[in-house]
């Protein structure tokens, strides 16, 4: 980790470790193809071994109340950032449009600003970086991540199209 200055901005520089991600992505049952540049790291995942949908939920939908409970994560379903976290979350289509229930496209910022922290006024060091991506990946397997709000960001499982009109 670094610390950068530019005029009075102060940022913290993560330097995460591609060989160590690809790890960590391959124990949480992903394949993972790593895009890497100066300030992120892309990771186009799929779970090939997985039937059902990765369990990215929305959060408004009253069907989904156990699964919102038991939730660690969330995400803006306007930006696609995961709340709290360097990582932001983008839905991955198939030819004609619709989204692939067991792929995702995560983005890792390595450039946060210095003041940033995790849950509990947590520092935000390489190794929490990866016990984080852990958590995460292992959430999209077992206990589910829920999006909050906005559209750019579509649900998996769960009631994924809007209830019809009730007669």
């Amino acid at each position: 980790m670094q610390v950068l200055q530019a005029g009075r901005h102060k940022f913290i520089l993560l330097e995460i470790d591609t060989a160590t991600v690809a790890t960590v992505v391959q124990q949480a049952g992903f394949e993972a193809r790593i895009k890497e540049s100066a300030r992120t790291m892309v990771l186009d995942l799929t779970a090939e071994q997985r039937d059902t949908p990765l369990l990215l939920f929305d959060a408004a939908d009253p069907a989904n109340l156990g699964w919102f409970s038991r939730c660690q994560f969330y995400v803006d379903g306007r930006s696609g950032g995961v709340m709290q976290t360097p990582i932001s979350v983008a839905n991955k289509r198939d030819r004609s449009g619709r989204n692939v229930g067991n792929c995702l496209r995560l983005r890792i910022a390595k450039e946060l600003p210095a003041t940033f922290r995790l849950p509990g006024r947590q520092a935000l060091t390489e190794q929490v970086f990866y016990m984080m991506l852990n958590n995460f990946l292992l959430a999209l397997t077992r206990t589910g991540v829920a999006v909050c709000g906005g559209n750019a960001v579509q649900p998996l499982a769960g009631r994924t199209e809007a209830p019809g009109a009730r007669n």
